[in-house]
């Protein structure tokens, strides 16, 4: 089941993320995210769906700017983390980024690109709570 972190000051509940294993890569990811005050922030699990990571965390930015700075704290925390370095594509124009850290990838958006992107759906494998708070 994919799961949404709740935005800063949103009221209501907000089902919680999967659990991640303390000091583990998702784990960073999301807390770095949280940190930079990324927006509508969903992990979903890939483990035994697919071979290209264990999870897939996308999550959007208020503008360009935000995208990109939330890309390059985060890939240099994943590199202080001791998890090594990051393959990051789509930095210049700041309205898709992807960083690849191995087990964790992410997707950065700017609202508009992410909507019409719709990767929640896609990686959903038909669950209709998908992004659901």
């Amino acid at each position: 089941m994919n799961q949404v972190l709740p935005e800063p000051g949103q009221s209501g509940a907000a089902t919680p993320l999967p659990p991640s294993e303390p000091n583990s890569l998702h784990a960073l990811v999301l807390q770095s995210l949280d940190d930079d005050q990324a927006q509508e922030i969903v992990s979903i699990p890939l483990e035994g769906k697919s071979s290209i990571a264990d999870h897939m965390v996308i999550a959007s930015g208020r503008s360009t700017r935000q995208v990109a700075a939330m890309a390059q704290k985060l890939a240099e925390r994943i590199k202080h983390g001791g998890f090594g370095h990051v393959r990051i594509e789509g930095l210049p124009a700041a309205d898709w980024v992807l960083i690849d850290a191995g087990d964790v990838v992410v997707h950065l958006f700017r609202p508009e690109v992410r909507t019409f992107y719709n990767l929640e759906r896609m990686w959903g494998f038909g669950d209709s709570a998908v992004g659901a708070a």
